[in-house]
């Protein structure tokens, strides 16, 4: 089946973001002034909105409902370049995520993928039925794949024929859902991207301090390859114990919602416009500190 070389399939959660940002540091139980923005998100959607924004040609796998807020997101994703032609739609209502976030970061946050999960191998009908793959031509390009999907659907993802020739780059939805990547952690062609608290939750190692020893730990519990942050602290990209190190820029943090997806599209487009992964790895945490900073002139 022949293949777009820009195209790049993002699986996992599209929905909105409802975001509140104060410029003062928080604390739980605070009542702050501030600004409450509504924003197309969900980790997919904030991979595919950043490739698009490199040249590629991202192709959406999610769930959304048959309701406004499903469509208004579809029309948001064309309006930006993504294909949104294989989207599965339910009767279920559109996914949502909260969160508020201080000076001092991100205070809380509740993310609400009931609809993504209940949809199940449903979305993943392209990839079995010929349309972009099947198990006998299997797609063979990069798929960008969000832990908000659940582990028994990421453990048939990573046994999947289907998926077996596939340049799998994976995220954690959050550190809540990070042990779900254990589902996937052994697929042969698989790398994983997560800050460090994650490396601890998916490697059951403790007390790892920097992002080289969660690169190590998770490569001690199976991972192929694996790229771990550590917020303002130097990143690591770690595969046959080849490590390549990179700090991000300092900058004062305008928000925080988005960075880590930002990062990974980043370090994705780098690798397929032909960096090298000491260059990947610098120009991701280059971009990731641009947006953190509120510019969104990253390009």
């Amino acid at each position: 089946m022949q293949r777009d070389a820009k195209e790049i399939i993002c699986i996992g959660s599209v929905l909105w973001d409802i975001i509140g940002r104060s410029p003062r540091e928080m604390r739980a139980g605070n009542d702050m002034p501030g600004r409450i923005t509504r924003i197309p998100g969900g980790v997919a959607m904030n991979i595919a909105m950043t490739l698009a924004r490199f040249g590629l040609r991202p192709v959406l796998l999610s769930a959304l409902g048959r309701d406004a807020a499903g469509a208004e997101l579809v029309k948001a994703g064309k309006d930006l370049g993504l294909v949104c032609d294989y989207i599965h739609f339910s009767q279920r209502p559109t996914d949502a995520y909260m969160a508020i976030e201080g000076a001092n970061g991100l205070i809380a946050a509740i993310a609400d993928a009931h609809s993504l999960e209940a949809a199940g191998d449903e979305i993943l009908a392209p990839l079995f039925n010929g349309t972009l793959g099947s198990t006998q031509a299997p797609y063979s390009g990069p798929i960008a794949l969000d832990g908000n999907l659940t582990e028994a659907l990421l453990e048939q993802i990573a046994l999947s024929p289907a998926f077996a020739a596939a340049d799998l780059r994976v995220a954690p939805a959050s550190p809540g859902k990070a042990e779900r990547l254990r589902a996937v952690i052994a697929h042969q062609g698989a790398t994983l991207y997560v800050n460090l608290e994650e490396a601890e939750l998916i490697s059951g190692a403790r007390r790892l301090t920097t992002a080289h020893d969660g690169a190590k730990a998770l490569l001690d519990a199976g991972a192929r390859r694996v790229v771990v942050t550590h917020g303002a602290n130097m990143a690591c990209d770690t595969c046959n114990n080849d490590s390549h190190k990179a700090a991000p820029p300092r900058v004062i943090a305008a928000r925080i919602t988005g960075a880590g997806d930002t990062f990974m599209a980043a370090h994705i487009a780098a690798e397929l416009q032909g960096k090298c992964r000491a260059e990947a790895i610098e120009f991701a945490q280059k971009t990731a500190a641009t947006y953190v900073a509120g510019d969104d002139n990253y390009v």
